[in-house]
């Protein structure tokens, strides 16, 4: 589910405004898969952490699509905070229970 929201939030920036027909026929499916894919791990963990989780991959995964592909800002602050999103994501999910 955060893989494929990273997925649909690229395609989102890459669609221009959903006005490239299929780079934005992807972006509703890769939302949509993301959607249904948080909706069958909620079925496994607590609605806090699947979201929590989903949205912290997805922030994590799109900073660093960012850097990558869009050339935003690359600074050790910015990887330093990204790093903490991380811990947290790891740590909701080692404490949470089915």
């Amino acid at each position: 589910a955060g893989m494929m929201e990273i997925v649909w939030a690229t395609g989102l920036k890459r669609s221009d405004g959903f006005t490239k027909l299929g780079t934005s026929a992807w972006t509703v499916a890769a939302m949509i898969l993301s959607f249904v894919l948080l909706a069958r791990a909620m079925r496994e963990i607590p609605v806090g952490t699947a979201y929590a989780v989903w949205t912290g991959i997805g922030a994590v995964g799109m900073t660093a699509v960012g850097m990558i592909l869009f050339d935003e800002p690359k600074d050790w602050l910015r990887v330093g905070c990204i790093s903490l999103v991380i811990v947290g994501i790891v740590g909701l999910k080692l404490t949470a229970r089915s």
